[in-house]
């Protein structure tokens, strides 16, 4: 295990990567590689980096890595590799496709080079290649393992930035960190300051598999047996987290049945106005069945606030459900770091290969598996993350058997019939338990260890007996205000599970925006939207916007709606009125913005709110345009309702843009700025973000939205060649489909 970061073409990387690296949760006795555009130079630990500082104080591009041992430069190549990697068929990769090294690290360097890199990989990683002598120019590539085992973070704001937590990007100065999308490969052009999305293949979920069950049944187990072979360390003891649950089960006998050496691992809450923690129950009985060891950790419910005190800050939420999964995995990885074990199998990843979700039971039979793809590939954001970065911060290298790449493919096409059955989920694991002869967790049903280790009680009824009616308010609590990094003095950031408003104009920069606060933890408790009767506002988007009454619907947040005559300054006081009413009815304490550049509203928006003591939030601010275009179309369904600039025409409207369109205004501009130096406007460039006015959009469907906006009917209205909008006269909200 080890962590990864880079910063590149900004001011003071050197100092900027040295905070990075001090803020992640490195483990004793890992040292530290570090690579910039001067030198390249391992050391032991930090303090020893601190004192080699001054190596570093002219440097604008900077790689690091942490590790147990230095990592070796290829001799006669410039370029650099570092990754955070465990490779668990490391011995069948290097026979397949004849590559040398006794790490992970080093096998995928060789993959990457060969260009081997593939699904047959079964590991955890992430990594970044700094390609510096290829003869188009430098590049930086940055990717993770398919399925995001393995968090990666990046910034694209004041040159471009990764790391593995987001913390580190935090602490480097970059606020608002985006998670990676494991289906992409981002590449970096140093000259350019140009981030390129390259796209991969996913597992798929057709066509099904047409093998009688009892055929599909030895299939998946053996794919299950020789996944936990290749899982399970090959020096010392291991931990398996454990419940008495049908996943944890099935990964403790079958240890068991390979002969491994390995401890489980439960944890329950004890508590005398608690009924007994089913976990706890189950874990003893079938423990006790089987012949496992078992370690229980039962915990007091007044003990779990020094852990809340740990766990909030590490994982960066204020989620209930969130913090009550952390919390078992927590205490369980303390417990097998006691017993200086670092490995632990877990059962993550059954619930969306097996439709083991209520959810699913609303899913219709032939959609069902394309459901359970869909939230395959969610996991990265709601638990990956969550349980990598728990794991880590007590030495324990993270492992589910479960989602093995060749098990994944394998489950995603069992046919509906045997996932759901009559109201019983997982019903193909079901069959294996039973035929393994464990029939009392067959028939267990579905319990989620929030649930089942009493932690969500628990954590209630600590809230309450502390005053607080939402949970959330009361684990905001362990969220400390912390200082911002970097070059300049920055505002502390606020404690998360602040109350907030959005600015919603129905576009792609105010929705994207709303999406990544959303994502960050921060509870939106209503979206504010002025409607300017002048249609050249300076301060308010207004093609389309009477639209945003379907998107509140469809999002399923309250709307404030405002109209305002649109005089230049007078607006604000409409501004003023749509935030004081949103304080009143829905308690805002902050509002969200998607400026990008444009400082004549940001500071308009900051200077009302600091009025009305509200805090301000712009997590767009200052990223890099195309990027931002980039990652809005990669998410959302974006229309564009108006353009207005050379070299765009009505065929740019009303359709849904696509990365192939973003090229087109790349290159576009391009062009355009060749004559840069004319005196005539309209050769001065094209803002890709379209903030300059030459284009608006509105967004009809994406992650935020749980119905679709459709368009009915509409007209185009063209002034000339170059300026024209889309008129929406019918629109309506429909299911979405999976």
């Amino acid at each position: 295990m080890g962590r990864i970061a880079g910063v590149f073409n900004t001011d003071n990387a050197g100092a900027r990567m040295i905070r990075a690296l001090e803020a992640l949760n490195i483990r004793e006795g890992a040292g530290f590689w570090i690579c910039t555009e001067h030198t390249d130079f391992y050391v032991q630990d930090l303090q020893e980096l601190r004192q080699r500082a001054p190596l570093m104080r002219d440097t604008t591009q900077c790689l690091a890595c942490s590790s147990c041992s230095p990592f070796l430069s290829r001799e006669g190549s410039k370029n650099r590799f570092v990754a955070d990697a465990e490779i668990y068929n490391l011995d069948e990769i290097k026979t397949r496709y004849q590559v040398e090294g006794a790490r992970s690290s080093d096998v995928l360097a060789d993959l990457l080079d060969k260009g081997l890199l593939d699904a047959r990989v079964d590991g955890s990683y992430a990594y970044a290649y700094w390609s510096r002598d290829a003869p188009q120019g430098a590049d930086v590539y940055v990717a993770r393992d398919i399925l995001g085992l393995s968090p990666i973070c990046f910034a694209h704001t004041d040159g471009f930035a990764f790391a593995s937590e987001k913390k580190a990007l935090e602490a480097m100065g970059y606020s608002y960190a985006i998670e990676l999308d494991p289906r992409i490969l981002l590449r970096y052009d140093l000259e350019d300051d140009r981030l390129v999305f390259v796209r991969r293949a996913f597992f798929e979920a057709v066509p099904a598999i047409t093998d009688a069950k009892e055929e599909i049944q030895d299939a998946l187990l053996g794919l299950l047996r020789a996944s936990i072979t290749r899982r399970i360390p090959r020096d010392g003891k291991f931990g398996v987290l454990f419940s008495g649950g049908l996943d944890s089960t099935l990964i403790a006998y079958l240890c068991r049945e390979l002969g491994a050496d390995f401890v489980c691992y439960t944890v329950a809450v004890a508590d005398p106005e608690m009924k007994e923690a089913e976990d706890g129950v189950y874990a003893r009985s079938i423990a006790s069945d089987l012949g496992l060891a078992l370690r229980i950790k039962r915990i007091g419910v007044e003990d779990i606030e020094r852990y809340l005190a740990a766990i909030v800050p590490l994982i960066d939420d204020t989620n209930g459900v969130t913090i009550s999964v952390a919390l078992p995995l927590y205490l369980a990885c303390e417990m097998a770091n006691e017993d200086g074990m670092q490995t632990v199998l877990y059962g993550l990843g059954t619930e969306e290969l097996f439709a083991g979700y209520e959810r699913h039971k609303r899913v219709n039979a032939d959609d069902l598996n394309r459901a359970c793809r869909a939230g395959l590939m969610g996991m990265h954001e709601r638990d990956l993350y969550r349980d990598d970065v728990v794991a880590h911060a007590l030495g324990i290298s993270l492992r589910a058997p479960f989602l093995a790449p060749e098990l994944v493919d394998y489950a995603l096409k069992i046919p509906a019939a045997y996932k759901l059955s009559n109201g019983e989920n997982k019903v193909i694991l079901r069959a294996i338990a039973m035929e393994l002869g464990l029939e009392k967790v067959a028939r267990r049903k579905k319990r989620a260890v929030q649930y089942g280790s009493n932690m969500t009680k628990a954590i209630e009824k600590l809230a309450k007996g502390r005053g607080y009616r939402y949970t959330r308010d009361y684990l905001r609590t362990f969220y400390p205000s912390r200082a911002m990094w970097g070059s300049a003095p920055r505002p502390r950031k606020p404690c998360k599970g602040l109350k907030l408003g959005c600015l919603f104009s129905s576009g792609k920069d105010s929705t994207f925006a709303l999406w990544l606060m959303q994502k960050a933890g921060y509870p939106i408790e209503c979206l504010i939207t002025i409607k300017s009767r002048n249609p050249a506002s300076y301060m308010f988007h207004t093609p389309a916007v009477e639209l945003v009454e379907l998107q509140a619907e469809a999002i399923g947040v309250p709307l404030i709606m405002r109209e305002t005559e649109g005089e230049k300054e007078k607006e604000l006081e409409d501004l003023r009125a749509a935030l004081r009413e949103a304080k009143v009815r829905y308690r805002i304490e902050g509002v969200i913005t998607g400026a990008l550049w444009s400082t004549y509203q940001k500071e308009r928006i900051e200077r009302i709110a600091a009025d009305e003591n509200l805090k301000v939030f712009a997590p767009l601010w200052h990223m890099n345009q195309e990027t931002e275009l980039r990652l809005t179309v990669s998410n959302f369904e974006v229309i564009f309702t108006s353009i207005s600039a050379y070299g765009l025409d009505k065929s740019w409207l009303g359709r849904k843009i696509t990365p192939e369109d973003i090229d087109r205004l790349v290159d576009l501009d391009r062009r355009l700025m060749r004559y840069r130096d004319r005196p005539v406007r309209r050769f001065a460039g094209l803002n890709i973000a379209g903030e300059g006015g030459e284009f608006e959009s509105l967004v009809l469907d994406g992650p935020l939205f749980k119905k679709k906006l459709v368009i009915m009917e509409s007209e185009i209205i063209e002034e000339d060649a170059n300026t024209a909008r889309l008129v929406v006269q019918e629109a309506k909200l429909e299911e979405k489909r999976i």
